[in-house]
């Protein structure tokens, strides 16, 4: 068998790979110079490519775009800021976590907290003299923000499904238990934030020094949920129970959302099925499909590095033959399972535990004042616990029965109760932050959604269709932070005020969507969409999804 604890070989020569392995290569596992970056004040920024090094950290160098012109006229530089991403393996946190991350977000950031597609939470806004400040805070409530970003394993997400309280928490476990296991173990991290230096550490023993060639994603879903959206993780398993009891989990591989629109090989793509393992071997399995992307995947093009094209380069029949040299044996048959959504189990769910779970609506994730004030005077007086979900939402865990009165009653006098009752077509749409942070933003998301969804209600209740859930999706790019390719209706952004929209996604992650026209203005996007609401109205089979008969019809035959 393979060995799969070997690190990566870097006396390879350096100069046949592109530069951002020579960066990692040249940079003493992650160190850089980023220490001595914190303290230059001459510039708000960090100079160099520290930068990059810097998004193994889990944080990202930005400025406001909405400034740049008028900054630029009068010659200053760029309104440089950081945005802070947490490492919370499954979405899970505390009250006194939140109430820790509500001041800290006050301190050192904007003041807002988001909760992102992968069930953590970001800080925007630090400025360069608060942000080893900001990292220090964060670890006296037990977080750090280590690979929530750059070429390793991002944050592991997990999927909720309180109805099975036991199994659940098992899957959420051993979802934590992964992202442990493949955490990167530099010392850069203490060192640069903490002031904490250890000696005698083998700094990377997996990733070696030159970690991953792009970043990698794993997820677990708890059928029939698919709240995690299983098929675009570059890993996933999915729960497969013998009644209540986890027996093991299907293993799917090669998912994907990120596309370059000027590049003809580069797009979404599904993951594949291949087969069933026990739940014992989840540790085992991960490290050796991670390793095999480590030693295989494209570290000359970027732009071609990510797993799903090193599946589709070698192959999956290559790919199974040196994932049972390197598990150690072949998978067994997938098992069967069943999702019916892909969004969140709103209002109250009880868990076979007797236990209650309470989901409430964060509009696009997004946590500002007042909401802000009124979850931190909420949480106050709450002792359950919290799981953000990876569809931007908040859920509140393990309420004892006799609380459930008490938190109602607490909701609707914080004016929250209508966190707990949101508009149909708002709890099935998403964006990404795009505009005025994102540097890959070509076109408005998060700040354009509202105002489209105004518009998309109008239309769907012109044409009795008010009652009709339709996943919608919104980027600001086609890197697919939102997930848009497989969502039934999808803009990414192209220029400002212009989208490609994509149709036919399936509604519960199960179907890539298909590219319908490109270079859209927001009158030309609704005046298709009036079209083929027109039609599903009129020739959709019974109970059929818009997105299936979308894909049935073809989208060809719309115009």
């Amino acid at each position: 068998m393979e060995n799969i604890n070997r690190s990566t070989d870097i006396s390879q020569n350096l100069t046949k790979l592109n530069d951002n392995e020579k960066l990692k290569a040249e940079s003493h596992y992650l160190r850089g110079t980023i220490k001595q970056g914190l303290e230059e004040t001459s510039t708000r920024a960090l100079p160099g490519l520290d930068p990059l090094l810097l998004k193994f950290h889990g944080i990202y160098q930005q400025d406001n775009r909405d400034e740049r012109i008028t900054r630029a006229e009068r010659k200053l530089e760029p309104n440089y800021q950081f945005m802070v991403r947490l490492r919370l393996p499954g979405g899970k946190c505390t009250e006194r976590q939140w109430r820790g991350l509500s001041k800290i977000a006050d301190r050192f950031g904007e003041g807002s907290l988001r909760i992102t597609t992968r069930q953590t939470l970001q800080i925007h806004g630090v400025r360069k003299p608060k942000l080893k400040l900001c990292i220090q805070a964060l670890e006296t409530l037990g977080i750090d923000t280590i690979a929530a970003c750059g070429d390793d394993n991002r944050g592991v997400v997990c999927g909720i499904n309180p109805a099975l309280s036991g199994l659940h928490q098992e899957v959420l476990s051993t979802a934590g238990d992964i992202s442990t296991f493949l955490t990167p173990k530099t010392s850069a991290y203490p060192d640069i934030w903490y002031d904490r230096h250890i000696n005698n550490v083998e700094e990377e023993p997996f990733y070696g020094s030159l970690y991953l060639p792009r970043k990698f994603k794993i997820g677990f879903a708890i059928p029939p949920l698919n709240d995690i959206d299983i098929f675009a993780q570059d890993l996933g398993f999915i729960a497969i129970a013998d009644g209540k009891k986890l027996i093991g989990f299907n293993v799917c591989v090669g998912g994907g959302m990120g596309q370059l629109d000027n590049r003809d090989d580069s797009y979404p793509r599904i993951a594949n099925l291949i087969g069933f393992i026990d739940k014992k071997d989840v540790q085992r399995l991960s490290e050796a499909v991670v390793s095999i992307q480590r030693d295989y995947g494209d570290r000359v093009d970027r732009h071609r590095a990510r797993f799903k094209y090193t599946l589709d380069r070698l192959g999956i029949p290559w790919f199974l033959e040196m994932l049972t040299q390197r598990f150690g044996k072949q998978l067994k048959p997938a098992k069967p399972y069943h999702f019916d959504t892909s969004g969140d189990q709103f209002g109250w769910h009880q868990g076979d535990d007797q236990l209650w779970h309470l989901c409430l609506h964060i509009p696009n994730g997004r946590i500002t004042s007042p909401l802000k004030d009124r979850l931190e005077g909420f949480f106050q007086q709450f002792g359950g616990g919290i799981r953000f979900t990876a569809n931007q939402n908040l859920t509140l865990t393990n309420i004892d029965s006799a609380e459930k009165p008490q938190i109602e009653w607490r909701l609707s006098d914080l004016l929250l109760d209508h966190l707990l009752d949101p508009r149909l077509q708002q709890v099935h749409s998403l964006a990404c932050v795009g505009f005025p942070t994102c540097g890959l933003a070509m076109a408005e998301s998060e700040r354009y959604l509202p105002q489209f969804l105004k518009s998309f209600e109008q239309l769907k209740e012109k044409h009795g269709l008010e009652y009709l859930p339709i996943k919608l999706r919104i980027t600001g790019c086609p890197n697919g932070c939102a997930r848009p390719y497989l969502a039934e209706v999808a803009l990414t952004g192209r220029s400002p005020g212009k989208y490609n929209l994509y149709l036919g996604g399936g509604f519960y992650g199960q179907r890539l969507n298909k590219l319908y026209r490109s270079n859209l203005k927001e009158n030309e996007i609704f005046d298709i969409l009036d079209c083929m609401m027109a039609r599903y109205k009129e020739e959709a089979e019974n109970n059929e999804a818009f997105g299936d008969f979308l894909n049935r019809i073809e989208i060809s035959d719309i115009n």
